[in-house]
């Protein structure tokens, strides 16, 4: 039995939330069975209606086959958010390798201080350049990097973009997890293996908006040793199904609808609850110290 804790790693400001939620029994990983063009799910786990099949979202999905980043699908790093100290967002940390992502975390050569921050560490973000909206499937086969800084997979609106109740911030937390856990807290100390999954309401503009995060956290195989299949079913604005290795492990109901479409991100990145150990915890190599995604995949129902 293990015991589930809902972990808000804000991607705006530096607090954490936690929630717990009931007990529920360890999950196995299954072999995916995958057939044809459509999402990765063990047999009996497809969750599509009859009726319906599904649809490939090509300018949400990538097989990261080229030796750079497809701009009319993906940019690098976002300017109202440069990372959280230690560790800044650098192109530099981002490479093509056999058909893969790579996202490589550094220390930087010399400290760098920015609004008033001072940075040590270099990781990567990249963000879609197209909107995700409910009713999609998307799905992520990934292997996390040994660091204590993250592997992550993960969607999120941008509350600029909306006007009136609809200037708030909705965030769908499908994959985060970390490679050491350095922190003494009870709740994280399981944060380098299974699936961490979360839906955050935050920033609102109205009263009447609801505010919170829920999710789960199910201890599985450690995320660093090979890779999963990470995913998440944005079924309506009220429930979430995650999946890892085609397997459904939770249904998740935010804590206010998610109306609001997002945009896909890949990140590493350093949280204030895991610190960085005493030699700066990036000593090991390029293989240990970098997140790899092969291929990111965005689905939609349409009749069949």
């Amino acid at each position: 039995m293990v015991l589930l804790v809902c972990i808000s790693c804000s991607k705006s400001d530096n607090d954490v939330e936690i929630i717990e939620e009931n007990e529920t029994e360890e999950t196995p990983v299954d072999v995916p069975v995958v057939v044809g063009e459509s999402p990765t799910f063990n047999a009996g786990e497809d969750p599509k209606p009859d009726g319906k099949v599904w649809e490939k979202v090509e300018n949400l999905s990538d097989e990261f086959d080229a030796n750079s980043l497809n701009t009319e699908k993906w940019a690098s790093r976002v300017s109202s958010w440069i990372g959280r100290p230690p560790a800044m967002f650098k192109d530099e940390a981002i490479s093509f390798k056999s058909g893969e992502l790579l996202i490589t975390n550094y220390m930087l050569d010399a400290a760098e201080t920015l609004n008033g921050n001072t940075y040590t560490h270099a990781g990567g973000l990249i963000r879609s350049i197209n909107q995700a909206t409910p009713g999609m499937y998307f799905e992520c086969k990934m292997k996390a990097n040994k660091t204590f800084m993250s592997s992550t997979f993960w969607l999120i609106n941008n509350r600029n973009e909306g006007a009136g109740c609809d200037k708030r911030t909705t965030e769908l937390d499908i994959q985060e997890c970390v490679g050491e856990v350095t922190t003494d807290a009870t709740w994280a100390k399981d944060f380098y293996n299974g699936m961490h999954s979360n839906t955050h309401s935050r920033n609102k503009s109205c009263d009447e908006t609801n505010e919170g995060s829920i999710g789960n956290s199910i201890v599985a195989d450690i995320a660093y040793e090979d890779y999963h299949i990470y995913a998440a079913w944005w079924k309506s604005p009220t429930e979430i199904l995650f999946f890892l290795d085609g397997k459904l492990l939770k249904t998740v109901n935010p804590a206010e609808d998610f109306t609001l479409p997002m945009y896909c991100r890949l990140v590493t990145e350093t949280y204030d609850w895991n610190p960085a150990p005493a030699d700066g915890g990036l000593t090991g190599s390029f293989e240990d110290r970098t997140t790899k995604y092969d291929w990111v995949r965005t689905w939609k129902l349409i009749e069949n």
